[in-house]
């Protein structure tokens, strides 16, 4: 029994992704565009998937072409469900 009550009280690991900022036009917010490869689901080939991410940057530190590090949060706003962790490496 008191296994299952230590389950219900932790939090599940929270969704991290990597990805490159291809906007930063909007206040405390950044656009973060993640790749992924995949196999294709019939011919097996690999692919790569971009998908775009709108993360939560609080004091407005990422600019355009970095790489940053994104977590999975409760809903900020009707888009964003991401918040900026860090910044990996800054824009050249």
């Amino acid at each position: 029994m008191a296994e299952i009550a230590e389950t219900e009280n932790t939090r599940g690991q929270r969704k991290e992704r990597q990805g490159r900022v291809v906007s930063d036009k909007m206040d405390k917010t950044v656009v973060v565009s993640v790749q992924a490869r995949v196999h294709h689901p019939l011919y097996g080939k690999i692919v790569r998937r971009t998908r775009r991410y709108k993360a939560h940057d609080e004091h407005n530190e990422a600019n355009l072409g970095d790489l940053v590090n994104i977590v999975e949060c409760r809903p900020l706003s009707r888009d964003k469900r991401w918040r900026m962790n860090a910044i990996l490496q800054r824009a050249k």
